[in-house]
């Protein structure tokens, strides 16, 4: 089988034969005891982003969202050292208490990052009284860029900052 996409009357797309999505995707899946809508929130509302979103000692001193399909979002983490990392992107999916997708593969008004790296999907799914199902799947370009996020420290990383986002949402 040829790597390529087929064109013509086949309407299928072949993926290349090194590129499965087993490859390219980190994933964390919690139960947490807080409403769909409270993790919603945490997650569109600018001054409860920077409270949750990086793993302490690090911080999110800025975040800027336009929490709609096609709209940008600029989130800056800073590290303990005091240097800064800006992140931009572009929301492609929003459904209110259900489901947020967002990319890094452009940045403002559908231009092309210089290199995309990730898409997020997450999800808010009910779990029972007062509980949500949150998944976040982070799915890379290449299993490169995969594990270089590993390397980084997703699971550590994206646990904490979920530890943290737990803790918030309690509160509200």
């Amino acid at each position: 089988m040829s790597s390529k996409p087929t064109v013509g009357n086949d309407t299928s797309v072949q993926p290349a034969a090194d590129c499965s999505a087993s490859d390219r995707e980190l994933s964390l899946t919690r139960i947490i005891a807080a409403s769909r809508e409270k993790l919603f929130r945490a997650w569109t509302e600018p001054e409860l982003l920077k409270q949750w979103f990086t793993p302490r000692p690090w911080t999110t001193p800025i975040v800027e969202v336009d929490v709609r399909s096609g709209g940008a979002n600029l989130i800056v983490m800073r590290g303990p050292e005091g240097n800064e990392f800006p992140n931009r992107g572009v929301y492609l999916e929003v459904v209110p208490n259900e489901r947020l997708v967002f990319t890094d593969a452009y940045t403002k008004a559908w231009e092309p990052s210089a290199k995309p790296f990730m898409t997020v999907v997450l999800t808010f799914e009910d779990a029972g009284p007062g509980k949500t199902r949150y998944t976040a799947r982070v799915q890379h370009w290449t299993s490169a860029d995969r594990e270089a996020h590993e390397k980084m420290g997703f699971h550590a990383g994206w646990g904490k900052a979920t530890d943290q986002l737990e803790a918030l949402v309690g509160k509200l």
